[in-house]
């Protein structure tokens, strides 16, 4: 059943409107960033899958602790 005062059109109700891996490694990329609008964080509370963030979060930084490991091989070389 689609809620017409939202907009969600998709099937199964609200856990259908759950946030992709896509989505949730966008925004704890932007989190490493630092800045983010409040509306952004109230959407990504509602729709993100918290066992994806802890996911994207450590592959994020994992990412960010190879890619400083290169930067100072390469300076140091």
């Amino acid at each position: 059943m689609a809620d017409e005062r939202s907009g969600d059109r998709r099937p199964g109700g609200p856990e259908a409107g759950r946030g992709g891996f896509l989505q949730t490694m966008r925004a704890v990329l932007w989190s490493f960033f630092g800045v983010r609008k409040r509306s952004g964080y109230e959407q990504d509370a509602k729709q993100l899958n918290p066992v994806h963030v802890i996911i994207a979060g450590i592959i994020a930084a994992a990412l960010f602790v190879l890619v400083l490991l290169l930067v100072v091989r390469v300076v140091v070389s």
